[in-house]
């Protein structure tokens, strides 16, 4: 038996915001944000939605990022963590760390994962770290992040504490059944090592694990390599199921986030003898397979003069027909998959109805403390509301002080901005007004204002459109006449403490210990009395000071 069949207790609605059948890139982003949304987009609202029962999107939040169950959890002090067996830049681990409307623009789902300061990344992708269009050397940049980069799983069996980046392949890990025992690690490896590292942080952990080639296997109609990875991923279950039992602190979801390929025990070959079959008839030629298709290319010589002796050794099939033996023959470079697992599905009477996604229900596996389980029929979008149910946030809070477009914000400030897209590969948004002056480099998470880069805990979103940054960017260009305290002292480098019983603040700035009052224009400066030009006012839940009041402030400086 399976880890997972312990924790079978539901089911999970797949479909998207404009179909019943969905792709795994708002098949993620609903499991990420809570949020339907469109086919190919990451992490962001939808453009169109035709569902039944589906939120509608406007002009406003069409295409807008959305908080990621991720960065939820940053958010509140927890460390966090993405496995993935594809490319760590692929749909769903991106949904949870990055945000576009093109889940194929790998280059840029990457850069914001470098800077979305994520604690522990394993996976494939290193080839879109480096040689990259807009320049960038991520992994210089990951490197500077205080990193420590592996690429091997000795390397990674190393690490005992901080941050770790690993990277195990170009683009996708090899298959359970294919994998280097010495060279790659499996799956459960990278499970147990990240739970080892994300749970030193004492406000707990977010882990995403994804079995991902389960998924290009069905699509490929190969059930040796859906094998290989079921059971890898079960065995990566396992370690986390491990580790919530032993410690009674820890929620654990698993699910598909779609169907793929229809399989079934049977096919059109059973039609007639379907009960008269027994078990050895689907499982003996599923046990001759020693390799995926993927692994028996490698075994393949240059003229692929071979193949009747590499399907007899790695595949069992001594019978291949003429037409197969073509097949194989002729095959592009990766691409064996497809071609041999339906050779042996024809074998094993497995059946498939198609080399694509399904949209019918899929289990839901959980685990609580105290044995508990979430059971019903539950959508896909509700995986994030309990996930952030449980780390006590509110996602759409968090989304509106995390992504604001910019410049609807600015345009009522007498601000003067625009998107520099004379560098197409690198986006930039710019704005000044008097002596303030903006640079906001797309998919990073800083900002250079009046010559000084200032650090940010989310990336800067740009989805093609329009520019969305924190709420406290925003801040630095109050509406004209007015300027919050806390932005105005932080992004000067100091530190703000409030006490609303006295209805004061005070702040340190540089060498100077200063404080204000609400409705005084009197301030506190090392313990001397100055009279500011204008009162300190509270309003719309900040407290306000005047460009007057401002510029005194940071003369201080």
């Amino acid at each position: 038996s399976l880890a997972m069949d312990d924790l079978a207790s539901g089911l999970v609605r797949t479909y998207w915001a404009a179909g019943p059948i969905t792709d795994s890139a708002p098949a993620g982003t609903a499991m990420a944000t809570g949020v339907k949304s469109t086919a190919g987009y990451i992490a962001v609202r939808a453009n169109i939605v035709s569902m039944p029962g589906v939120e509608a999107v406007t002009d406003e939040t069409k295409k807008a990022p959305v908080v990621t169950v991720l960065e939820a959890a940053k958010a509140v002090g927890k460390a966090t963590g993405i496995i993935s067996t594809s490319q760590v830049q692929h749909a769903t681990p991106a949904t949870f760390t990055s945000h576009y409307t093109d889940r194929n623009q790998y280059e840029i789902l990457a850069e914001q994962q470098v800077y979305n300061n994520i604690d522990v990344v394993l996976g494939g992708g290193s080839q879109y770290l480096t040689n990259r269009a807009d320049r960038e050397d991520l992994m210089k940049v990951i490197e500077s992040k205080g990193y420590t980069y592996v690429s091997g799983r000795s390397s990674l069996m190393d690490v005992k504490s901080g941050k770790v980046w690993g990277m195990f392949a170009p683009v996708g890990m090899a298959y359970e059944m294919d994998r280097s025992m010495t060279v790659e690690p499996s799956l459960s490896d990278m499970t147990k090592k990240a739970i080892e590292l994300l749970s030193q942080n004492k406000n707990g952990f977010f882990l995403m694990v994804e079995g991902s080639k389960v998924d290009w296997a069905a699509h490929a109609n190969d059930p040796i390599g859906t094998i290989s990875d079921t059971l890898a991923f079960d065995d990566a279950v396992k370690v986390a199921l491990d580790y919530a039992k032993s410690h009674q602190d820890t929620m654990i979801i698993v699910a598909s986030d779609h169907g793929n390929g229809g399989i079934t025990i049977g096919s059109s070959a059973t039609n007639s003898s379907y009960d008269k079959d027994n078990l050895d008839k689907f499982l003996a030629p599923l046990k001759k397979a020693t390799l995926t298709g993927e692994g028996l290319e490698k075994k393949l010589n240059a003229d692929r003069s071979n193949i009747k002796d590499v399907m007899s050794t790695y595949y069992g099939i001594t019978d291949l027909t003429a037409a197969e033996e073509t097949a194989i023959r002729n095959a592009k470079a990766g691409s064996m998959n497809a071609i041999v697992g339906p050779m042996i599905s024809t074998r094993a009477a497995i059946g498939w109805t198609t080399t694509g996604h399904t949209g019918e229900e899929v289990t839901l596996y959980t685990y609580l403390p105290g044995d508990q389980r979430i059971t019903g029929v539950i959508d896909n979008t509700d995986i994030a509301k309990i996930i952030a149910k449980g780390m006590n946030v509110d996602l759409n809070a968090l989304t509106q002080k995390e992504f604001v477009d910019i410049s609807a914000a600015f345009s009522n400030r007498g601000i003067t901005s625009y998107v520099d897209k004379t560098d197409v590969n690198n986006p930039k948004f710019i704005a000044y007004r008097g002596t303030q002056s903006l640079t906001i480099p797309a998919n990073k998470n800083f900002i250079v204002y009046n010559g000084k880069t200032i650090n940010y805990d989310s990336v800067m979103v740009y989805n093609g459109e329009k520019f969305f940054v924190p709420q406290a960017v925003i801040d630095l260009f109050a509406p004209i006449g007015e300027t919050p305290v806390r932005a105005l002292i932080e992004n000067a480098g100091g530190s703000v403490d409030c006490n609303w019983e006295e209805q004061s603040i005070t702040f340190v700035l540089g060498d100077t210990l200063g404080k204000l009052y609400i409705g005084s224009d009197i301030m506190e400066v090392n313990g001397e009395l100055v009279t500011l030009p204008d009162p300190v006012v509270f309003k719309g839940g900040r407290v306000i000071v005047s460009q007057a009041d401002a510029d005194a402030i940071m003369v201080l400086k």
